[in-house]
């Protein structure tokens, strides 16, 4: 998926609404920022082929450190260790460590049986839902339109750059799964990791820059984080 996890950052945030919403769209993206890091390192590996969509030109033939649902949960845990050493809030954690793990869920739906249990291990899953276009919509769409507007009920704008730099980019994104969903590949497939790992630190640097143009509705200043 794509904006799905971006989703699942918003409604972390709709949970904990004490939480960075940068610290909970990192989360939920944790596994799309180690991808393209561990590609460039030569410890996995993806391919391109010819063909409309990602269901049709991606192929993941080794992904197993950064989605395989272990590692997710290593990930996650380590990833909620570090919070917990700054924040030591268990609760906000807890939600943290769900939005990481959530990724290969999210994952094994969108993708054909590319996603491994572990690293070494010989059974892949996933239900392809890529392969359709309409059901993605249905599906990722609703996904997406749920963490938009649970973000919003419980954020609103400072100022201007809370409205037009939330509104704005929700579009670019929309757009850009759009493409991905239905789009050619990447034109240079070797840039393609280097290319993810800008976009995917852009995106949490965005979050993290919302969360300073927009705060937090009054009946959501009193939610228990």
């Amino acid at each position: 998926m794509f904006v799905g996890h971006f989703a699942v950052g918003f409604i972390a945030k709709r949970s904990a609404p004490r939480l960075s919403l940068g610290t909970c769209v990192l989360a939920a993206t944790l596994a799309d920022i180690l991808w393209p890091i561990f590609m460039i390192a030569g410890l996995e590996q993806v391919q391109f082929k010819p063909g409309m969509g990602a269901a049709n030109y991606f192929v993941a033939s080794n992904i197993a450190l950064s989605h395989s649902l272990l590692m997710d949960c290593l990930w996650g845990a380590l990833f909620v260790t570090t919070y917990i050493l700054f924040q030591r809030n268990v609760r906000s954690a807890l939600i943290l460590f769900a939005a990481v793990v959530s990724h290969w869920f999210l994952d094994v739906i969108a993708h054909r049986p590319d996603m491994p249990l572990a690293p070494g291990a010989h059974r892949h899953f996933g239900l392809g839902l890529w392969a359709s276009i309409p059901a993605t919509i249905i599906v990722e769409g609703g996904l997406w339109l749920l963490g938009i507007i649970s973000y919003v009920r419980i954020t609103r704008a400072k100022n201007w750059t809370g409205v037009y730099g939330f509104w704005i980019t929700i579009v670019l994104f929309t757009l850009l799964w759009y493409q991905n969903i239905a789009g050619a590949p990447p034109a240079n497939p070797h840039s393609a990791p280097i290319s993810s790992l800008i976009l995917f630190c852009l995106v949490v640097t965005w979050a993290y820059w919302m969360n300073s143009v927009r705060v937090l509705t009054r009946q959501s200043l009193g939610a228990k984080t």
